[in-house]
């Protein structure tokens, strides 16, 4: 059977079981609670729903791929991540529960001002949609080079394609569908990468001790990288950073938050949150151990690791010789299920903040409006994915999931500022000079970022994401006035 039918098959089996799960979680739904969930999800759904949230296809594809050049560095961001999840269970949460917000930028509002919410609404759109189509991205060039390329299909058709089945099954679910997609996809992922490494493990002939063995004693399995504090890979530029990577990028993200949101109560958020972020720990060490036996596969079989490292997965598993042909199914299963339910979470959170936060509908109390304005808010977000997946085609060059970082250092920099000045200062700043901080603080970001490397050839990794939240706090202070 060909590469590009076993994709298909694969692809329209996963798409089944998604639209099945999608009716059966907007039954009983209406436009209202598309955008809360009902808020009466368990803690341990929402708690195995956040496991597979943060994942996405960039770091199914990506993560093993960049162990060839940057080992198992990124689980040293992974483990700030752990303390990230507890400030954001006691400190965050209690706050959203008690406010009873329907979207987080609600808070800006009830704190700042209506300027300061729509500016932090503006920044999460810019950055939810660039990151969510940067991840969705990854998925769409390795279903080109699988499928439509060898079918002779255009990318843009292969994108229109994609972009049209992530709509149709979020459309009338909201976040009820999210959660409970998911849940499967937390379920395929975690399968697909541990088949994968059992399968690719006897394809080099290791059982369990020699397959433990193998990855210790290899240069890829580094963990820990104290020795230059200029490198981007540097301890405790990573781990501080993941601490607060995740507070910006899950505490102050309306996509991974409406998980939370649902919940009972604010107890019950914390369960789930904590149980999620601990067991993120095992599962990023899975693919970061999958990676190292990519790794060492290329170097058995004398291929040669891609420039693009994020091709590396796909490279293998749909190599043939002793890899069998399960690998690519569970490759495809695992990529599919972690892309399709990453980009349709994120479209719904957009249509959610741009429907409450910018264009206010849920505060007119009119149903049949707020229907009309949630679906075609849900068709201008599908459309501006789309064309946003085109145009980072054109012009990427790096390993998607430093893409993605690197984005959002800029982009939740402001978002994390508005937050946390919120909450560790009193008294009101001018509101309408909140956007204006907020757009001079990325700038002055890079500038300093470019400054720092060109006259001490100093790398500002991820830790970006503070010197633009604290230059936000900064300018706000600037902008303080009289009570």
């Amino acid at each position: 059977m060909s590469t590009p039918v076993i994709v298909l098959l694969t692809i329209i089996g996963y798409f089944a079981v998604l639209f099945l799960i999608s009716w059966l979680a907007s039954r009983g739904s209406d436009d209202r609670t598309a955008l809360t969930g009902g808020r009466q999800a368990p803690w341990f759904i929402v708690a195995i729903a956040m496991i597979g949230a943060p994942i996405s296809g960039v770091t199914f594809v990506s993560v093993p791929g960049q162990v060839a050049v940057k080992s198992f560095s990124y689980m040293q961001m992974v483990l700030g991540f752990v303390v990230g999840y507890f400030v954001i269970a006691y400190v965050l949460m209690p706050l959203f529960f008690k406010r009873n917000l329907v979207s987080i930028y609600g808070y800006l509002e009830q704190r700042f001002g209506q300027g300061t919410h729509r500016t932090g609404a503006w920044f999460f759109f810019i950055s939810k949609m660039l990151g969510a189509a940067v991840r969705f991205y990854v998925v769409c060039v390795t279903l080109q080079l699988l499928v439509f390329g060898p079918l002779h299909i255009p990318f843009v058709v292969n994108v229109i394609a994609t972009i049209a089945l992530i709509f149709l099954y979020t459309l009338q679910g909201g976040v009820k569908t999210v959660i409970w997609t998911d849940t499967l996809k937390s379920f395929c992922l975690i399968m697909s990468v541990v088949l994968c490494i059992v399968f690719i493990a006897r394809a080099l002939g290791y059982g369990v001790g020699e397959l433990c063995g193998a990855v210790a004693a290899d240069d890829t399995s580094r963990i820990f990288f104290f020795d230059n504090p200029k490198e981007g890979t540097y301890f405790w530029k990573q781990f501080v950073a993941g601490i607060f990577m995740v507070i910006a990028t899950t505490g102050l993200d309306q996509d991974l938050m409406q998980r939370t949101l649902a919940s009972k109560n604010v107890d019950e958020s914390k369960k789930g949150l904590i149980v999620s972020g601990i067991v993120q720990v095992f599962v990023v060490g899975l693919f970061l151990v999958l990676g190292t036996l990519l790794v060492l596969y290329t170097r058995q079989a004398g291929f040669v690791v891609p420039d693009k490292t994020d091709e590396l997965f796909g490279l293998v598993a749909f190599s043939g010789g002793p890899v069998p042909v399960v690998v690519g199914v569970l490759f495809i299963l695992g990529l599919v299920s972690a892309a399709y339910s990453a980009a349709g979470s994120a479209l719904t959170a957009l249509t959610t903040s741009f429907t409450v936060d910018i264009l206010g509908t849920d505060k007119q109390n009119d149903d049949r409006r707020l229907a009309r304005t949630r679906r075609v808010v849900h068709i201008g977000m599908a459309v501006c994915m789309g064309l946003v997946i085109l145009v980072f085609y054109a012009i990427s060059d790096q390993d998607a999931i430093s893409a993605v970082y690197s984005i959002a250092s800029y982009t939740y920099g402001p978002i994390l500022g508005l937050f946390a000045y919120g909450m560790m200062f009193r008294g009101p700043v001018r509101d309408r000079l909140v956007p204006a901080v907020c757009v001079a603080a990325p700038v002055l970001s890079y500038a300093i970022q470019w400054w720092l490397k060109e006259q001490f050839d100093y790398t500002i990794g991820f830790e970006l994401l503070l010197l633009n939240a604290a230059l936000t706090m900064i300018g706000l202070a600037l902008c303080r006035r009289p009570e």
